[in-house]
């Protein structure tokens, strides 16, 4: 092959059957991908979910990951908040002419190492390539498909009264690594990306408990913007203790010095869990038996609305004994974030 990415690649022709064969099959191989054909035959028994999902990110490589990592964890952790485990991915590659090869080689090997971990196939695909200038590098999609294994499966609409506010870990940690690798800073401790698959601690989540009500990564928008979707799904008002939220103090200190705020910064690693009272406690000892969530800890409380007609709310107890309503964000804190 080329050392750069040719409009050849993308013609279906000899080329096309060369990048496949060369590249891709070699990283994503499974019995069904090997098959060649221009879908695939799955075999799922009952409910299915799917999820599909554009990823876009600037820096390619960023500290903690990548667009190829990213495309996976993204989909893969979508799926499984359905309630579902995740089987199999497929995966579309839009790639800009002259894009290096060793660059493209890179993504696809670690987008493919990404699946091995998480437990999922990539069982079809496409490639195009568009002329210099028509896109920017490389755009992936993934689609997801995974076996529903709850009844009833967590939902944005179930969060109740009295329920406990649960997340997985630290906030805010890769928004601050792609903004500080796109502008060049450095911070004293390094930022890391939280960029991870989290369907086998979701899976050991929903086969441990009775009763999950709500599962949400809170990707673009970050913590504050999610449990505003939720509450206004649930018709509830989420209330969170400012103190009880997991900032790793690098990126508190980033986002002081660039006046960000980290409840609104980008996850990819990290979940909401929002389930009954009386589960918080199993919940949270489930979650910190896997490597990823070790940090899990409650936030708050799932509350009634305090007035007749009034409508999902996201409330913040300060440090300082006020409380002060949470929006959803407005605009775009950071463009190509995912």
């Amino acid at each position: 092959m080329s050392d750069k990415v040719l409009l050849d690649y993308g013609s279906g022709g000899k080329a096309s059957q060369r990048l496949i064969g060369e590249l891709f099959l070699k990283n994503f191989d499974n019995p069904e991908l090997r098959r060649m054909n221009d879908g695939a035959v799955l075999s799922l028994p009952g409910k299915i979910a799917v999820s599909t999902d554009t990823f876009t990110v600037d820096p390619i490589f960023f500290p903690g990951g990548d667009i190829g990592r990213l495309s996976v964890h993204g989909t893969v952790n979508d799926v499984a908040m359905m309630g579902a485990v995740p089987r199999y991915l497929t995966c579309g590659f839009l790639i800009e002419e002259g894009l290096p090869m060793e660059l493209l080689t890179s993504v696809v090997e670690s987008l493919g190492a990404a699946a091995r971990e998480a437990g999922v196939w990539v069982v079809t695909g496409d490639t195009k390539v568009v002329p210099k200038g028509a896109a920017d590098k490389l755009f992936i999609n993934t689609t997801g498909i995974g076996e529903v294994i709850v009844d009833p499966a967590p939902a944005g609409d179930r969060a109740t009264a009295g329920d406990a506010i649960l997340i997985s870990g630290t906030l805010g940690d890769h928004g601050l690594a792609i903004l500080s690798t796109r502008q060049g800073l450095a911070f004293e401790t390094p930022v890391l990306s939280d960029c991870a698959s989290l369907n086998h601690a979701i899976e050991a989540l929903l086969r441990g408990l009775p009763d999950v009500h709500v599962l949400r990564d809170p990707t673009r928008g970050g913590l504050a913007t999610t449990l505003n979707e939720i509450a206004i799904a649930s018709n509830v008002t989420c209330e969170i203790v400012e103190d009880l939220i997991p900032v790793r103090p690098e990126v508190r200190g980033g986002c002081s010095l660039l006046g960000l705020d980290p409840l609104y910064l980008a996850n990819e690693g990290k979940f909401i869990c929002i389930v009954p009272e009386a589960q918080a406690e199993a919940a949270l000892t489930i979650m910190r038996a896997d490597p990823l969530c070790t940090g899990a800890t409650r936030i708050g409380t799932v509350m009634a609305p305090e007035k007749a007609g009034q409508t999902g709310r996201v409330v913040l107890k300060t440090g300082l004994g006020g409380k002060r309503l949470l929006g959803m964000l407005e605009g775009e804190q950071l463009p190509r974030i995912c």
